[in-house]
């Protein structure tokens, strides 16, 4: 098994670090934003959302004018983030309570508990209530937008609503935007839309202020977790047979079964843990109190393992016994399907195993952030996707490259989030005086400022990311090892440019897409870097008709001066330059241009992982279902690849072959069909002349 991404932090400690007011550094930035009456919280997993809404709900409800604070959450187990805390002690000016009759997470029928909600909108002595999602829809239906007027309604786990007709979350949200006065706060712990639809319509989710607290801030700051790794097992047979190899009785585990409707499963789930147990070792006892399942494994070691497979009526038992769990020894694995993904606290964990791809980005960060908790004695956490090897002789082959496909999005995208975050700034948005923040990417525009819609789309460059490396015809490339750099920076990110944000001009789409280019491969290469950090002997490249004062179309600058205790060399001017790796070389962020950034290709890494992983007949199998699988040619690429042809034409003294085992000639052949063709039909179209 080889890890496509391995990601090192430095335990600064900064991220659990608490202010005199008890906030995390997340906290206290969302804090900062409280005055606003639409947020957009996006933070990753264990960042401490959960309690970032107290501050803000009682911060409205204290200082703001605003009666209520409803808290919706997805399932009602989640509902116990938002238990009655003291906050005080930590040096607020009040403690979050829940008066027991409003909060509705817990069993029941919904009629009863759209009751209790409709009372509370009406009762003068209470102001905090918890809700699932659903039970705020049903409320919703006996009540008016107007209902909600002084009240701060919080969504949690928002990437749940969209701008879909048939999502009435979404509904539900314009609704009350168009039809009260009421704020809303709405938290994500996805960076990442998992389809095409937004969450909200474009006009709504400019209103909101977006406070983002990047997964590198989160790990970067902890205190003991130092790596994290994500990694991939491509079995063949039944992944019941390969398990053990991917199972270490050592780690804290969740495993995740595959659903049932997925090519990994058995169709039998209850009979999946049976072997799964067998993986572990020799199952001793059940307790019958618990549900909890004591295996010995082959070393002797007596686990505790629960299963969240069955869902019969032992597993409230088995979930109340992991409600209370409180410390390492409580339990060591845990098999689940459709649970502990989203809102699941198990700090402990180290493991995520999860067995078939899922479908949902969402999903799959939501299941990686159940390791990435800090904990004692947890150095370093993994995910790893055991997955069905593409097999020439089976009628599935597509589907099984499908999913090897999304597997490396997965990588891709995790790169650019895991990686320090980059973010792009106009030199005309800075307030005087303003400092630069660590990882923001001057763009040099006093000579001809950008629009409000750049700024917006460069705030929102995640989204672009995730909507550009989810196209087949931009993740094939990367698996059939002919990625074109020129092609993705010409077309395909213009494309998704375009789509995201149909009313720009072609300037603004050109500008969004070169940041977006450039932000994935500075992400790729790992980063910036200080000059400080640059290895010994490191190769600095200078492009040609390039001298020092040339006006830059990116700077860096870190806008802060040093401290008094710091050492000399921080205050360095060399501490503040800023370079990208290009191959083994590096050049000045000042300096970087498209053609430097197209020598980056932002995939490399996942081909040669994944050459390594299986074996070449299998890899030349994916390769060649991936070219049967991609788009036809458009105009746009063939137009970049025309000059390409005929540099080829005259090396080669021939045509380019459709059938030539290169695969990079074989897309120019398709290319040059492509022109013909257009040429012969531009040719019948013209009238003849007499």
């Amino acid at each position: 098994m080889a890890d496509l991404l391995t990601v090192q932090y430095k335990q600064t400690g900064k991220s659990s670090n608490l202010d005199t007011k008890g906030m995390r550094e997340m906290q206290a930035r969302a804090y900062e934003a409280r005055d606003a009456q639409y947020l957009l919280l996006k933070a990753p997993p264990a960042s401490g959302k959960s309690r970032a809404l107290m501050f803000l709900g009682l911060d409205k409800l204290q200082y703001q004018g605003l009666k209520k604070v409803i808290v919706a959450v997805p399932e009602m187990s989640i509902g116990a983030s938002f238990k009655d805390t003291d906050l005080t002690s930590g040096g607020f000016f009040s403690d979050w309570i829940v008066q027991p009759n409003y909060n509705l997470c817990i069993p029941g029928g919904e009629a009863q508990k759209v009751k209790a909600f409709v009372r509370f909108m009406s009762d003068p002595d209470a102001s905090v209530l918890i809700c699932t999602h659903a039970t705020l829809r049903f409320a919703y239906q006996e009540l008016k937008p107007a209902d909600f007027n002084d009240s701060l309604l919080a969504v949690d786990e928002f990437h749940h609503t969209s701008a879909d007709g048939e999502n009435r979350l979404g509904g539900l949200i314009d609704g009350i935007m168009a039809g009260s006065n009421a704020h809303i706060i709405a938290m994500t712990g996805s960076y990442f839309r998992g389809d095409a639809v937004p969450i909200l319509l474009p006009e709504d989710e400019e209103k909101f202020t977006q406070v983002t607290y990047s997964y590198y801030e989160q790990l970067n700051g902890y205190e003991h977790l130092k790596s994290l790794g994500i990694g991939y097992h491509f079995y063949t047979g039944r992944y019941i047979d390969a398990v053990h190899k991917v199972l270490d009785t050592k780690k804290k585990t969740i495993v995740h079964i595959p659903n049932v409707n997925a090519v990994e499963s058995t169709k039998d789930k209850l009979a999946e843990v049976d072997y799964i147990l067998d993986a572990i070792g020799d199952v001793i006892e059940k307790d019958m109190k618990t549900g909890i399942i004591t295996v010995k494994d082959s070393t002797g070691r007596i686990l505790k393992v629960a299963d969240l497979v069955d869902d019969g009526p032992m597993r409230i038992e088995v979930q109340n016994y992991l409600r209370n769990v409180s410390k390492a020894e409580d339990v060591d694995i845990i098999i689940a399907l459709g649970m502990a993904k989203e809102g699941f606290d198990w700090p402990w964990c180290e493991h995520v195993l999860t067995i078939g791809y899922r479908s949902s980005l969402t999903e799959i960060i939501q299941i990686i952030g159940r390791a990435t908790r800090d904990c004692e004695g947890k150095p370093h956490a993994q995910f790893t996707n055991l997955i069905a090897q593409p097999d020439a002789e089976d009628d599935d082959v597509k589907v099984s490259v499908n999913n090897m496909l999304k597997a490396i999005t997965v990588s891709l995208l995790m790169e650019q989030v895991l990686a320090p975050a980059i973010t792009f700034k106009p030199r005309s948005r800075f307030m005087p005086g303003e400092e630069v923040e660590p990882g923001t990417v001057v763009i040099e525009d006093t000579t001809a400022p950008v629009s409000d819609k750049v700024v917006k789309a460069l705030e929102n460059i995640d989204n672009i990311k995730a909507a550009i490396l989810q196209k087949p015809e931009v993740i094939a490339p990367a698996v059939t090892g002919d990625a074109d750099s020129e092609v993705m920076e010409s077309v395909e990110i213009p494309k998704v440019v375009e789509k995201l944000y149909p009313d720009m001009d072609a300037h603004e789409v050109q500008t969004v897409s070169e940041a977006v280019h450039a932000s994935m491969a500075i992400q790729s290469t790992g980063g910036l870097f200080d000059e400080l950090d640059l290895p010994e002997g490191a190769e600095i490249i200078v492009p040609s008709g390039v001298e020092e004062g040339t006006p830059a179309a990116y700077q860096v600058e870190t806008g802060s001066a040093p401290k008094p205790n710091q050492e000399s060399s921080n205050s360095d001017p060399k501490a503040n330059r800023k370079f990208v790796q290009i191959g083994n070389k590096f050049v000045k962020i000042e300096h970087l241009n498209v053609d430097l950034i197209r020598q980056i290709n932002p995939f490399q890494g996942a081909y040669e992982i994944l050459s390594k992983a299986v074996t070449p007949s299998v890899l030349k199998t994916i390769q060649d279902t991936v070219v049967g699988m991609r788009s036809q040619m458009t105009e746009q690429e063939a137009v970049v690849l025309w000059p390409r042809i005929n540099e080829f034409m005259k090396n080669k003294g021939c045509e380019p072959s459709a059938t030539a085992s290169d695969l990079y000639e074989r897309r120019l052949a398709e290319a040059l069909a492509y022109i013909k063709r257009k040429a012969q039909e531009h040719k019948a179209a013209k009238p003849q002349s007499a």
